[in-house]
């Protein structure tokens, strides 16, 4: 098996850095390559306590978007350019470079958005999804409520033309302001105790503040429509999906998973009880055997949708509402 090696590729325009462990393993597994997403604040590097766990069983490919971590700074000022349609085409035409047809998604946050776009517009192409607490369109108006404004404040100061040079202002700076979301969505508020530095390495690297901020201020719409109901109503995603959620996470709540159903539909949904938003930096022993178990080391996850289809739906009508209402 080989180490994680850091790799970057000319996709769809511009240049991505990604990091790439077991590039075509078929020690201890099938090699099906799988596509690691990460959400905000964080880059690829955030997917290595993972990616050391899963060695040998996949071709994992985790990329930066545009404006994060190594990958180009496409706009350095406050721009609109990092939408979900716009992150979706760059991760494709990574997948395109590095000749992955078919592959599976393991996304979180932000990169959750993301994972559903490609999944809209290529089902063919997608093994199976599987998502950590992630954003999707059944959330509506609650994200907004009055009780949890304060939980997303930083949302609309990150569109301010100002903030990144603010947040930038100094390493101290910078470190006060990562460490706050960090130790404040961690349930287990050590994880990142040893990580915080390499941080703000990251984000005080030319234009990756703004490069991140960036992200919000391409969602703004359609966060805004979702939240007042003017959205445009979606099918379901048919493909195979698994979702482990975080318990205890804050600012993407536990018992906003009672919807995940209507929008997914072969849903296999389940709580991780000891973590919060970062369930894979959290427990990543727990994530890994769970990513393994859902893409049974790849061939096996094309024949298990129809198995496994009953199941899941029962789950999704009859158990999820005695897991939404016990993390309430």
């Amino acid at each position: 098996m080989s180490d994680i090696v850091s790799r970057r590729a000319a996709a769809g325009g511009i240049r991505l850095h990604y990091l790439r462990s077991n590039i075509g393993s078929t020690s201890g597994g099938s090699g099906l390559p799988l596509l690691l997403l990460h959400g905000w604040p964080e880059w690829s590097h955030a997917w290595r306590p993972v990616m050391t766990r899963l060695a040998g069983r996949f071709d994992m490919v985790a990329p930066d978007f545009r404006g994060f971590g190594r990958s180009q700074k496409t706009s350095p000022q406050p721009a609109e350019d990092a939408t979900p349609a716009i992150l979706a085409a760059d991760i494709v035409a990574l997948a395109d470079r590095l000749g992955l047809a078919r592959f599976g998604i393991v996304s979180h946050d932000m990169g959750s958005m993301v994972a559903q776009a490609i999944a809209r517009q290529h089902p063919g192409r997608v093994a199976g999804l599987y998502f950590f607490n992630c954003v999707y369109a059944g959330i509506g108006a609650r994200f907004a409520q009055p009780s949890h404004l304060g939980e997303i404040w930083y949302q609309q100061f990150h569109q301010k033309p100002w903030a990144a040079a603010l947040v930038g202002s100094s390493r101290k700076a910078c470190r006060i302001y990562l460490q706050a979301f960090l130790t404040h969505w961690s349930h287990r508020k050590d994880t990142f105790d040893g990580e915080l530095e390499a941080w703000v390495d990251n984000f005080m690297r030319p234009g990756n503040l703004q490069g991140g901020f960036n992200w919000y201020r391409s969602v703004h719409a359609a966060r805004m429509a979702m939240i007042e109901g003017r959205a445009e109503p979606l099918p379901p995603i048919g493909i195979r999906t698994r979702v482990l959620w975080g318990a205890h996470d804050p600012v993407l709540k536990a018992c906003w998973t009672d919807r995940l159903h209507e929008h997914f539909g072969e849903l296999q949904l389940d709580l991780a009880p000891d973590a919060g938003h970062f369930v894979h930096m959290e427990c990543p022993e727990l994530a890994a055997q769970d990513i393994a178990r859902f893409f049974r080391n790849g061939h096996d996850c094309e024949v298990a949708i129809s198995a496994e289809k009953g199941r899941v739906k029962r789950y999704a009508t009859a158990g999820l509402q005695s897991i939404v209402e016990r993390w309430r």
